[in-house]
């Protein structure tokens, strides 16, 4: 017998409970908007504390706070990850942000003029559903990663957290992008390492530097990043074209910097040889661990509704889902400006489509915020 589902109604439901959803929820409260934020997490914050260790933020303290809530340290720092986390979590407590933590979404379907989410045994109806997700949800990793000889360690980006996971010899770093430099000029400090893929380019400034702290941060993230690339101008749809299936420029590294620490850069790996990894020029790499920094692809596939284009991301005007009325995304690449699912970004989308949403609700300043049980 079918397990029988327990059924909340809700006006907007939120489904994320990072940066982005706590976002969408400020503004909605702001709003008078009755909502409800579903987390797959355990504890809000948990996506960041999950990453690797040393990781930190690429932007100051000055531009990593939310909508209503400065990041409470030094406004020239760059935070940790697991400060970020706190945040997250602090940010939802300060706000009283009704988030429901440990509800993944398995399905979102539309019933009649009602969206139906079903999250284990839960059974949520709603008018409007707001998707606050990026779209890296679920790492890729080749096919052949199958056939590497049992012998050696594989870590996927989100599986790695320090180099003592490593064990001694070799480690191939598959992708060249921010994470994939990072991590291999971490482990380079204690095992030969080469770094995997094509270059991605680099931000043309250090970011750490006294120049980016006073003057090129804000410059570029703010006016750049933030207002110059969008869809509302043509360089920013020229930009937005280009860049939705390109990975991201090294932002805090330099070439050079792998270079100085031993990094060595090798062609694309295209397979496996007796167990090896295999690269594009017949090169084979005799090492006892890989750590696949191959990017996310968009992980929707529990939308079940025809809102989606070939290459698997949702089609959207600014985040309002064409064809498909209550339907919206924040956070994803290039939403509506490259900033779009950066923390000092996120927040003019939430805000915009937290007020659709409130036009097409009509709702009043003065409702509650969360959601009836």
């Amino acid at each position: 017998m079918a397990e029988m589902k327990t059924t909340e109604r809700v006006n907007t439901l939120v489904i994320g409970g990072g940066q982005a959803g706590l976002s969408v929820g400020y503004h909605l409260a702001r709003r008078g908007v009755p909502f409800l934020i579903l987390d797959a997490s355990e504890r809000v914050g948990d996506a960041w504390r999950q990453r690797w260790d040393s990781l930190r933020l690429f932007t100051l303290a000055k531009l990593s706070g939310l909508d209503g809530l400065p990041f409470p340290a030094p406004p020239n720092s760059f935070p940790t990850k697991d400060a970020m986390a706190d945040y997250l979590e602090l940010y939802a407590r300060t706000f009283a942000l009704p988030v429901r933590t440990g509800a993944r979404v398995d399905r979102l379907s539309r019933l009649g003029d009602r969206f139906v989410a079903v999250s284990g045994a839960r059974r949520f109806e709603a008018d409007h559903v707001i998707v606050a997700m990026a779209n890296y949800q679920r790492p890729r990793v080749p096919p052949f990663a199958g056939d590497l000889d049992s012998r050696i360690i594989q870590r996927r980006s989100f599986e790695y957290k320090r180099a003592s996971q490593l064990q001694a010899g070799g480690v191939l770093v598959v992708g060249a992008g921010n994470s994939g430099a990072e991590i291999g000029l971490e482990v380079a400090r204690d095992h030969r390492t080469w770094l995997a893929g094509p270059d991605t380019g680099q931000v043309p400034f250090r970011i750490d530097g006294l120049a980016s702290r006073l003057l090129l941060a804000r410059l570029v993230l703010r006016v750049l990043f933030h207002r110059v690339l969008s869809i509302a101008t043509p360089i920013g749809r020229r930009s937005r074209a280009q860049t939705l299936h390109r990975a991201a420029p090294l932002i805090r590294l330099k070439p050079k910097d792998l270079a100085a620490a031993g990094v060595v850069r090798v062609a694309r790996v295209a397979g496996v040889r007796k167990g090896l990894p295999l690269l594009d020029d017949g090169q084979v790499l005799d090492v006892s661990n890989v750590i696949w920094c191959t990017g996310y692809s968009p992980g929707f596939s529990w939308i079940d509704l025809p809102v989606f284009g070939p290459d698997g991301l949702p089609r959207h005007t600014a985040g309002v889902v064409d064809g498909e009325p209550g339907l919206y995304f924040v956070g994803l690449h290039f939403l509506y400006a490259f900033s779009s699912e950066m923390i000092h970004g996120v927040g003019r989308d939430a805000a915009r489509i937290a007020g659709i949403v409130a036009s097409r609700a009509g709702s009043r300043k003065g409702q509650p915020s969360a959601a009836a049980a």
